[in-house]
């Protein structure tokens, strides 16, 4: 993947914003985000305004343009091709209870969900088919995608621009930060699950015996 950074630094003007622009597009709509987090593409969009080779205002807008046209498409491919997508993908880049997890997580959250995971690595990838194969109304569904996408991008290309010269410390901090919030989610589903459990479990009766003497 380094070398994938290394020609991107060497970009500017048009094509740089283009990169920017196409990598996030491409994470959640056909899963380039399993082998290119979106995430790095919008560092370094930042990083390249800091060098001056794009503005940081292009940057931010490529990216939050990329993030919310690629979400909008993985949402329709989870809606039309989800569940047979499933089975090809198994075993290459993800387990099937992977994806019907991330379905039932953005079936109980709602639009908060899509906004939660556009801020985890792995369900990045993930929440735009999941809320298509959750039946979740697209209306409601791009109302998150535009606000998580615009605040996704606009954080990254600015915590790039900061870091400069840097960023390959930003990387990997942010890179944790998005693996800290699906522990989070996880552990999340766990206590849901275990609180359901004993909410369901039948309490032992307190009714003395029939005929019992006192």
């Amino acid at each position: 993947m380094s070398w994938i950074t290394n020609n991107i630094l060497t970009l500017h003007g048009a094509l740089a914003l283009f990169i920017v622009f196409l990598l996030p597009a491409l994470e959640a709509s056909i899963f380039v985000g399993f082998v290119f987090p979106g995430e790095t593409a919008v560092i370094l969009g930042g990083v390249l305004a800091f060098e001056h080779r794009i503005t940081l205002p292009e940057a931010m807008i490529a990216a939050s343009a990329g993030a919310i046209i690629g979400d909008s498409i993985g949402y329709f491919v989870g809606q039309k091709w989800g569940h047979a997508l499933i089975d090809r993908l198994t075993g290459r880049f993800l387990k099937p209870e992977s994806v019907h997890a991330a379905v039932s997580f953005v079936a109980r959250r709602g639009g908060p969900g899509v906004v939660i995971g556009r801020f985890t690595t792995a369900l990045r990838v993930l929440i735009p088919g999941a809320a298509g194969m959750s039946d979740m109304p697209y209306r409601k569904f791009v109302i998150f995608n535009v606000a998580g996408g615009i605040v996704w991008a606009v954080g990254y290309s600015y915590l790039g621009y900061l870091a400069g010269a840097s960023f390959k410390q930003v990387e990997k901090v942010s890179s944790q930060i998005s693996y800290v919030l699906l522990a989070v989610v996880i552990l999340g589903f766990v206590a849901f699950g275990f609180y359901r459990h004993f909410k369901k479990t039948p309490k032992p009766s307190q009714k003395s015996p029939e005929g019992e003497v006192g």
